[in-house]
Order: C-alpha cells, then sequence, then structure tokens
C-alpha cells in the first residue's frame, strides 16, 4: 500500500469533478482504463489530476459513440506516449459508417412510417378486423397485420 502526503481527490471528488457516478470510476478502475490510484495510510483512493483528465477522454470518446474495449486500446497507445491518431482515425471511421448506416435505418423507418399514417383511414372508418389495423373491407398481404395501401 502506497500512502501520500500530498492529498489528491478521493473518488467522490474525481466523480463530481467529471460529472459521473462514482460506480463509474470504480468500475473504470476495474476494467483498467484507469489505472489504481495510489492510497492514503486510511486505504481511500486518492486520484491525482491526471485521472481528471483520462475520465474526460473516456467521456468524450463514449459521446462519440466509441466502446470501453476501443477506447482502452486508444488509452493503451497513449500511455506509451505515442499519438493515438492513427488508430483513433480508423475507429472514427468506422464509427461513422455505423452512424451513416443507423441514419439510413431511420430515414427509411421514417418514411414507412410517414407512408403508414398517412394511409390510416379518416373518421369514417370501420373498426379494424380482430389481429390487424385494417378495416374489415381491407385483407393484409403475405400475413402483414398492417393496411397495405
Amino acid at each position: 500500500m502506497t500512502t501520500t502526503t500530498a492529498r489528491g481527490l478521493r473518488v467522490a471528488e474525481l466523480a463530481r469533478s467529471v460529472g459521473v457516478p462514482t460506480d463509474t470510476v470504480r468500475y473504470y478502475e476495474r476494467v483498467g482504463l484507469l489505472p489504481p490510484p495510489r492510497r492514503t495510510a486510511g486505504g481511500y483512493r486518492d486520484y491525482d489530476a491526471g485521472a481528471v483528465d483520462r475520465l474526460r477522454f473516456i467521456q468524450g470518446a463514449q459521446r462519440l459513440g466509441l466502446r470501453l474495449v476501443d477506447i482502452g486500446h486508444l488509452l493503451a497507445v497513449r500511455d506509451t506516449g505515442e499519438c493515438p491518431c492513427e488508430p483513433a482515425g480508423e475507429l472514427l471511421g468506422r464509427r461513422l459508417a455505423e452512424v451513416d448506416a443507423e441514419i439510413a435505418r431511420l430515414v427509411a423507418l421514417r418514411t414507412e412510417m410517414a407512408a403508414m399514417a398517412a394511409a390510416l383511414p379518416q373518421a369514417d372508418c370501420p373498426p379494424p378486423a380482430p389481429g390487424t389495423w385494417c378495416p374489415p373491407t381491407e385483407e393484409p398481404e403475405g400475413g402483414d397485420r398492417a393496411c397495405p395501401r
């Protein structure tokens, strides 16, 4: 157990300074994203200012949609003193492709929803047939439970 004379940040202070729950700080320590901090004579975690920077890096990478395992790889490169730009560029390129695919999926979903909403019968609509969205005069195609239009 290492003791220190200069007081750093306790886990609650570190968590508060970056706006995360204390459990998040402890979890990041358990999975290796945060190195184990020094301990006080009383056994309290004693984080240095570098932990604040590291947590902010983790948060920023998460906001970009990077997974914790990928963030761990970037931190490992960063810890060697090398610039993590190349691996970060590769990760962000893959993430951009994922975001583009999700946007395309959502645009298609929105188009389908808008068409369905526009095709819904108006005020004189009879109640739908049991198990479908369709009025009794319409038959669903191919087992689809929505009305075709």
